[in-house]
C-alpha cells in the first residue's frame, strides 16, 4: 500500500489598475511553478492552499473556485513509492507584500496573462499547463 500525500495551492491573480496580473513562482530548482505545499493536521484542503500562498509568496488570498488535482506518484528516500495528490485552486489576491520564502522558493513576480502562460510553457512543468490554463478560463482568458 503506497503512503498518500496530500498538497494543496493555488493561481494567484489581482488586478491592478484594471489589468489582470498571474502570479507565478522559480521554485528552488529554477522552473516556473505555482504556490503549493504539504497539508498538515487538522487543516482542510482550501486552508492549506491558501496558508502555502501567504507562505511562500506574502499574499493573502480568496479561493474563487477549485481548479482541478493533480495526481502523481513519485520516490520517496524514506517510504518509497508515494501517491500524490496536488488541488489546486483560483485564488484571489486581497492583500499581502508580494515576498518570496527564500527557504523554499527562488522568486515570486505577477505577469500579463499571456505572459504568464509563455513562461509556464517554456519553463514551468507539464502537469501545470492544464492548471494554469483552466484557471485562465475560469477567468475567461484563452490561451492556445
Amino acid at each position: 500500500m503506497n503512503r498518500k500525500e496530500i498538497s494543496a495551492g493555488g493561481v494567484v491573480y489581482r488586478k491592478k489598475d484594471g489589468d489582470l496580473q498571474i502570479q507565478l513562482i522559480q521554485d528552488r530548482y529554477g522552473k516556473t511553478s505555482l504556490a503549493k505545499g504539504k497539508m498538515e493536521a487538522g487543516e482542510t484542503v482550501e486552508q492549506t492552499a491558501l496558508r502555502e500562498i501567504l507562505e511562500e509568496t506574502g499574499i493573502i488570498g480568496k479561493i474563487i473556485a477549485p481548479v482541478d488535482i493533480i495526481a502523481y506518484k513519485y520516490n520517496h528516500p524514506e517510504f518509497g513509492l508515494v501517491d500524490k495528490e496536488v488541488h489546486y485552486y483560483l485564488v484571489e489576491a486581497q492583500d499581502g507584500t508580494l515576498k518570496p520564502q527564500v527557504e523554499e522558493i527562488n522568486g515570486v513576480d505577477w505577469f500579463e496573462p499571456q505572459a504568464a502562460w509563455k513562461k509556464q510553457r517554456h519553463s514551468g512543468y507539464g502537469n501545470n499547463d492544464v492548471i494554469l490554463r483552466k484557471a485562465l478560463a475560469i477567468l475567461n482568458i484563452h490561451v492556445q
